[in-house]
């Protein structure tokens, strides 16, 4: 080979070194910037310090609607069950918490007004408070499942009101996913003092909050009182379910009197009337309906 040609290829090899070398930094810049692999398993797993973090974060972006301690708040459901209808895994809550659930009251990470906007660690922070609070699974239900079905569509006269995958009325609230949305406490209680702490659940998809079943009694225009649940309310018109379940969309102008209240339409059942292991059979059907 010439000396003529040397410097030229030597020449031709620093350039294409220099190039390599611009280019593996762009990927590297590239990929710190846009990560093309979302982190799936959970880096603060089993760390009591994120997990107390976490418990503050909890307490500012969701304890509105899943309530203090994670137990369910009426908007959401309670998260400290081991079963969650949209996920167990720490990859899936953490999708939840960030992307949303479509279709739920369940907003994205930082939008409409929810929450402040968490980071990714923050996020985490949070599955791990989670864990931190999570019970264990019952290695069986404690009551009779069959038996509670039983009662559920028969002499309990649950379905009168209350829907489960599809049958069953709709004055009451829809108890399809009760059994893990909800704790045993909070469903007994609404069974022994309805009124106490009156339902919520989704009338539509697409509103960002849940529909109170709450109890509403107007008198037409005739004279005629009707008594239901109010379903949606402006300032002009009402629309509520009676209680033979007929929607009616009214004038408020129009109407004699509206009179709301705490009192809900379900009446009480006193363990003279339904003993405690029927209602335990009853919420065992609901838990493991739920869970299918």
């Amino acid at each position: 080979m010439s000396r003529r040609r040397m410097p030229l290829l030597g020449l031709f090899l620093d350039r294409l070194n220099i190039l390599l070398n611009v280019s593996a930094s762009v990927v590297s810049l590239m990929l710190i910037s846009h990560p093309t692999v979302a982190q799936t398993r959970n880096p603060y797993s089993t760390n009591t310090k994120a997990a107390k973090a976490g418990e503050f974060e909890f307490r500012i972006n969701c304890a509105l609607c899943h309530g203090l301690g994670a137990r369910g708040g009426g908007r959401g459901p309670d998260l400290t069950g081991a079963h969650k209808r949209h996920g167990d895994s720490d990859s899936e809550l953490f999708r939840n918490i960030s992307q949303g659930i479509p279709g739920t009251a369940m907003p994205a990470n930082g939008t409409n007004g929810q929450g402040v906007g968490m980071t990714d660690e923050e996020i985490w922070q949070i599955v791990t408070y989670l864990r931190s609070v999570q019970v264990r699974a019952p290695t069986k239900n404690f009551g009779n499942v069959a038996n509670g079905k039983k009662l559920f569509y028969g002499d309990a006269n649950c379905s009168l009101c209350h829907m489960v995958d599809g049958k069953g009325g709709r004055t009451g609230p829809d108890l399809t996913s009760a059994g893990i949305s909800r704790t045993v406490e909070s469903l007994m209680e609404s069974v022994r003092n309805p009124s106490r702490r009156l339902a919520w659940g989704l009338t539509e998809p697409t509103k960002e909050f849940a529909q109170r079943y709450e109890t509403v009694t107007v008198v037409t225009p005739d004279g005629k009182e009707i008594k239901g649940v109010t379903l949606n309310e402006d300032s002009f018109s009402l629309q509520m379910m009676d209680t033979a379940e007929h929607i009616l969309l009214l004038d408020k102008d129009k109407l004699r009197s509206i009179n709301k209240n705490g009192k809900s339409l379900m009446p009480t059942y006193p363990p003279a009337m339904l003993s405690d292991q029927d209602l335990n059979d009853i919420i065992a059907y609901l838990v493991d309906v739920a869970k299918k």
